[in-house]
C-alpha cells in the first residue's frame, strides 16, 4: 500500500515516515515549502519506497494531482501547519480558494474539516495522524519524578475549565495559569509562543511590584502551570496535541513548574528524554483522562 503524508513542520512528520517504513509502507511526502524541514529530502535518499514533492501551502490542486498520479488512496496529516500562514501573503490556488470562500469561520477544525472532505471526494481517505504512533500517546498519572503540589493541582483544576471553553470555540488548547488566574491563553501563536507569553507578564509583574511597598510579591511570584488538552470532539486526524523538549525548555525559560496533559490523546516525543529534563527542572508532569 501506498500512503500519502502531508508534511507540516518539526519531527513528527519524520516519526510518522519512519514508522510507516518500518510496517512496509511506500510513502508520497508531500512537503510544504513554508513549513517542512529539508531534511526530508535525506531520509528519502536511497530508498525507492519514499517519494518527495515540494509544494506550496496554496497548492490543493496540485496536492490531489500529486497523489493520483502516485496511486494515493490513503493519506495523513503530520505536524503543525502554522494557522497564521492562511493570512500570509501566500497564494491559494482556484480549489483552495473556492474552500476558503465557502468557509463560515477559518478555525483549525472548520479549515482542515473542509480540506479532508475535498480530498475525501477525490478518493483519498484522510486517516487519524497517530495510526503509526500509538506508543507515543501520554500514559495516565505522574510522568516525572515529582507530582503537581496542592498549589499546582488548584491551578490545573481551573485552568482546564478555561481550556474546555478555549477549545470548545476552537480558538487554542493551551492556558498559562497562576494562583488561579489565567494569565494567557494560546490562540494562532501556538503552545510555546503562549508560554514565553505568560512567562513574559509574569515577570513583568514581578518587576513593577518592586515599586510598590504595599504589594504581594508572594502572589505576583507564583510559578506558572501550563494546561493543554484536547478538544472536546477532537479529530485525530489532525491538529492533535503534541509536546516535546522544546515545550519543556519553554517551560523552563519561562518559568513554569507544572504542566497537565490528556493521557491517550497527547503525543509525546522524545519521552525518555522530555521527562528527564522536565525532572532536572523541577517541572512536574501529569496526563489523566478526561
Amino acid at each position: 500500500m501506498t500512503l500519502g503524508l502531508i508534511a507540516g513542520n518539526g519531527r513528527f512528520p519524520f516519526l510518522v515516515l519512519d514508522a510507516a517504513r518500518a510496517q512496509g509502507f511506500s510513502v508520497v511526502v508531500a512537503a510544504i515549502h513554508e513549513e517542512t524541514d529539508p531534511e526530508i529530502d535525506q531520509r528519502a535518499a536511497g530508498d525507492e519506497r519514499i517519494v518527495v514533492h515540494w509544494l506550496s501551502l496554496g497548492e490543493l490542486s496540485r496536492l490531489i494531482e500529486i497523489f493520483h498520479k502516485e496511486g494515493v488512496t490513503a493519506a495523513v496529516m503530520a505536524g503543525q501547519v502554522k494557522h497564521k500562514q492562511i493570512f500570509s501573503s501566500i497564494r491559494p490556488d482556484w480549489r483552495l480558494a473556492k474552500l476558503l470562500l465557502n468557509l463560515r469561520t477559518r478555525s483549525t477544525d472548520a479549515l482542515l474539516g473542509a480540506v479532508a472532505k475535498v480530498l475525501g471526494d477525490e478518493g483519498i481517505e484522510l486517516i487519524s495522524s497517530t495510526s503509526f504512533l500509538e506508543p507515543l500517546l501520554a500514559p495516565e498519572g505522574v510522568l516525572t519524578e515529582r507530582a503537581p503540589d496542592g498549589e499546582e493541582c488548584k491551578n490545573i483544576e481551573y485552568g482546564l475549565g478555561v481550556a474546555r471553553a478555549l477549545a470548545g470555540f476552537d480558538i487554542g488548547q493551551t492556558v498559562v495559569v497562576a494562583a488561579q488566574a489565567c494569565v494567557a491563553v494560546e490562540a494562532m501563536e501556538g503552545t510555546d509562543a503562549a508560554i514565553e507569553r505568560g512567562g513574559s507578564l509574569m515577570r513583568s509583574l514581578e518587576d513593577s511590584a518592586e515599586g510598590y511597598a504595599a504589594a504581594e510579591p508572594s502572589v505576583l511570584a507564583r510559578k506558572l502551570t501550563v494546561v493543554k488538552i484536547a478538544k472536546p470532539d477532537q479529530d485525530m486526524r489532525f491538529d492533535v496535541p503534541v509536546i516535546g523538549l522544546p515545550t519543556i525548555e519553554t517551560m523552563i525559560r519561562a518559568g513554569a513548574s507544572c504542566l497537565s496533559i490528556e493521557a491517550g490523546r497527547t503525543l509525546l516525543f522524545d519521552r525518555e528524554a522530555l521527562v528527564k529534563r522536565a525532572s532536572e527542572a523541577g517541572i512536574a508532569i501529569v496526563a489523566a483522562r478526561r
